[in-house]
């Protein structure tokens, strides 16, 4: 058991977990109520204060696609919040661009504009700040999206799917996208390792700290995430005051366990979450909504070959074992068009274009996965080697 869980953890941290089988705007009234009720509903939000909803609006795609939150929830949540006579915004930070054209189309390609119809306003402030903090663990100061200074409160709205260098994309994760987009590059390439990366976003929930968290996986997304997977049905959504133990519920309805998602490991390291599901105050059921078969972007399984890293021979082995095992983006050429995203977003400069096709310089290569999420065409895979796959189907 971590040693400062009593400290952090506490029953305010429960989850619920409802039943909301499609979208439309009753159901998604009813599901959130009913999601709402154990938490305190809407109470912990002053009657009259100024709400930003923090969605998900990773990229500018349709909302079937389910890379997003949908349009629907949305909605439903700003007319709840519009009957206590909150000013509600909603916004976000995608992948690119932070200005009024692109993160406009977004609105537009995502459906997310409907939420003008009932009560909110999209973000137009598209200021940035910097912040420092230095109670983080690795983030003591950083570039946010100036709009959220002007939220008495956040609720923080993510869609459930799998994720290329997380594993899984879901709460906590979501408040990457305070990181204005074209600046989340640099994170990544500030911040390479996956635990380092891992405590860099539990460090922003920190910061942010969301007054309520809840997750769109009514139809979530697997395989090729967070952009390029396959739609899954799932059939619920999930709420917290804590991203960190929902995200917890929502590991263990995927199949996954603590030790295989970065940033689930780096909340428990710091007492954020108890050790297991099952220590999690929990309104609903688990096993009514878990998902069979879901695939995953690759197999995240703890590997460590060092014993105490004391031993040099051993520490060698560890390293070369490390080198053979992980995981990498490839590119499926016949997919490729040259259109040249990966090149621009890529924080460590390791890709060009050639003859219309993009090529990935292994050595300058960290593994961020920013050309595997943001690719169009979805030319971009995360790729296990052949002696990880036996060694994990093992």
């Amino acid at each position: 058991m971590n040693s400062t869980y009593n400290s952090y953890y506490s029953k305010d941290d429960a989850v619920s977990i409802v039943a909301m089988p499609s979208y439309s705007l009753d159901g998604a009234r009813a599901a959130l109520e009913e999601a709402l009720m154990p938490l305190g509903g809407l109470e912990c939000i002053e009657r009259g204060s100024r709400v930003v909803i923090k969605a998900n609006l990773v990229s500018a795609m349709k909302p079937d696609c389910a890379a997003t939150t949908h349009p629907t929830l949305l909605s439903a949540l700003c007319d709840m919040l519009a009957e206590r006579e909150c000013e509600v915004v909603v916004g976000d930070s995608p992948g690119g661009l932070y200005n009024a054209a692109f993160v406009g189309r977004v609105y537009t390609v995502t459906g997310v504009r409907e939420v003008e119809a009932h009560g909110a306003r999209l973000n137009s402030d598209f200021s940035e700040k910097h912040a420092t903090f230095p109670e983080g663990k690795v983030l003591r100061d950083f570039e946010y999206t100036g709009y959220l200074d002007n939220a008495d409160y956040i609720i923080n709205f993510s869609k459930l799917k799998s994720h290329g260098m997380m594993g899984m994309s879901c709460a906590a994760k979501n408040m990457f996208g305070a990181v204005p987009g074209v600046i989340k590059p640099e994170y990544h390439f500030r911040f390479p390792n996956y635990d380092d990366f891992a405590d860099m976003i539990v460090d922003l929930d920190e910061y942010f700290h969301p007054v309520l968290s809840i997750a769109d996986a009514v139809v979530g997304m697997e395989g090729n995430g967070p952009t390029a997977g396959e739609p899954k049905k799932m059939g619920c959504i999930l709420a917290s005051r804590s991203p960190h133990t929902l995200d917890m519920i929502a590991a263990e309805i995927l199949g996954f366990e603590r030790s295989e998602l970065p940033i689930l490991e780096a909340a428990y390291r710091r007492g954020l979450v108890p050790e297991s599901a099952e220590d999690v105050r929990l309104y609903g059921s688990m096993d009514t909504h878990r998902v069979e078969d879901f695939k995953r972007v690759v197999e995240r399984r703890s590997i460590e070959f060092t014993g105490d890293g004391k031993n040099p021979i051993k520490r060698l082995f560890g390293k070369i074992a490390g080198m053979v095992l992980k995981t990498r983006p490839v590119l499926k050429k016949a997919e490729c068009v040259g259109c040249g995203v990966c090149a621009d977003i890529c924080p460590a400069k390791a890709i060009v274009i050639v003859d219309k096709k993009a090529k990935i310089d292994r050595s300058a290569c960290i593994r961020c996965f920013c050309c595997q999420e943001f690719c169009p065409k979805s030319a971009m895979k995360v790729h296990r080697t052949a002696l990880a796959s036996l060694f994990h189907k093992r």
